[in-house]
């Protein structure tokens, strides 16, 4: 079983940047985010395969930069031009050995003046 932990959600003013951190507790795959904000679904943010293959929501394309550290199971979620559409909880994604699904427990990201 894989534990992902994520960090770095608060409060941030539109326009304005902030980073996501997710760690692995073991070997994983491609790595993901995915948001949900209030009353709608969860959707995908950005994926990166363990090769640093990139797949990003056209919502968020030239703003927000997935990247990962192998060494450290480590995936990040740099986001930039922040808007309040994008408050969100962002959750933290995985895919492990024989196609297991892990998600980590969400980290709230506010963005408001």
């Amino acid at each position: 079983q894989v534990q992902l932990v994520e960090s770095g959600g608060g409060l941030v003013q539109p326009g304005g940047s902030h980073r996501l951190s997710c760690a692995a507790s073991g070997s994983i795959f491609t790595m993901g985010w995915y948001c949900q904000a209030p009353g709608k679904q969860r959707e995908l943010v950005a994926t990166i395969t363990r090769g640093g293959r990139t797949n990003y929501a056209d919502s968020v394309k030239g703003r927000f930069t997935i990247s990962r550290d192998n060494a450290k199971n480590t995936v990040y979620l740099q986001m930039n031009s922040l808007k309040s559409e994008d408050t969100a909880v962002y959750y933290c994604n995985a895919e492990g050995w024989g196609g297991a699904d892990y998600w980590g427990k969400g980290t709230l990201v506010t963005v408001s003046s």
